[in-house]
């Protein structure tokens, strides 16, 4: 069995980007890690959420738990370093703020967190963090440069289909086209998708996961207000780039329909997992 890393800014992102995909994971007997580099602290709760003496930080924080729970992760390490803020913000400036953090270092401490754990796979955002947050592109900086440090065997961006929303937004009526962000620039072109995962069968999980952030995705936003049909036709593919091992084109659709957890690639006689890690240690 594998152990897979995934690598997020803030505490919500694991459940709406990779939510099926963690859940699948854990139902396969694999071992799911949650990292993420900031405990979110710059995100606005609905007044009168949160309990007398309570922070935010606190609520999410518990927040977290529980949607770890629901997708089966076995480990949550938060990496400590501080919410940047939305792209243009002062807050991005702030020493202490992920966004403006040496690479390098927070790589090492990640490259430790890869070995400690001996992680077959690693999954960070792609180059432009989805939708341009400067937490997100942080996190795809320095989980590269972490991936190469550990010698991770597998490293894959978690992305979104820009095609396939923009397709979707189209064909729908208001629920896509209240997304809080400019859909024609989210994620990358379909051509760049490598792998897409049917997460279906765990949508209901996700839902969960992602509803159990009540301080950050409402029961009447964007993300939740939509029936049980339309959430899945909308949230139930989730999309990757695989980076390494290079994939190979000749896959009939075109895409993989699952993470491949060893060097070798689906049905790969010779490299497990295990044998995987062993040569990149």
């Amino acid at each position: 069995m594998a152990t897979v890393v995934f690598f997020h800014a803030h505490p919500d992102d694991e459940a709406i980007a990779t939510g099926g995909t963690m859940a699948s994971l854990a139902d396969g007997g694999h071992r799911v890690v949650l990292v993420t580099a900031t405990a979110g602290e710059l995100g606005e709760a609905p007044d009168g959420l949160l309990d007398d003496g309570e922070s935010l930080v606190d609520r999410r924080g518990k927040e977290l738990a529980e949607a770890c729970r629901i997708l089966g992760v076995e480990r949550h390490v938060g990496l400590g370093f501080r919410d940047s803020g939305m792209a243009g913000e002062e807050t991005n400036r702030d020493p202490a703020a992920f966004a403006a953090t040496d690479t390098e270092q927070a790589a090492h401490l990640l490259a430790d967190l890869l070995v400690e754990e001996g992680a077959h796979v690693l999954v960070i955002y792609d180059e432009h963090g989805v939708y341009d947050h400067p937490d997100h592109i942080k996190v795809h900086e320095v989980g590269r440069r972490a991936s190469d440090l550990a010698g991770t065997a597998v490293l894959y961006l978690a992305t979104l289909d820009r095609d396939r929303v923009v397709a979707l937004a189209s064909a729908s009526d208001r629920q896509l086209a209240e997304s809080p962000h400019e859909l024609d620039t989210m994620g990358v072109p379909g051509w760049r998708i490598t792998t897409e995962v049917d997460v279906r069968p765990w949508i209901d999980r996700k839902r969960a996961a992602m509803a159990a952030h009540a301080s950050q995705i409402a029961p009447d936003s964007f993300f939740l207000d939509m029936p049980p049909e339309v959430f899945s036709e909308v949230w139930g593919l989730e999309a990757y780039i695989r980076v390494r091992p290079e994939p190979a084109r000749d896959v009939p659709t075109g895409r993989e329909t699952s993470l491949v957890l060893a060097a070798g690639g689906p049905g790969a006689d010779a490299d497990s997992a295990e044998q995987v890690a062993e040569r990149g240690s």
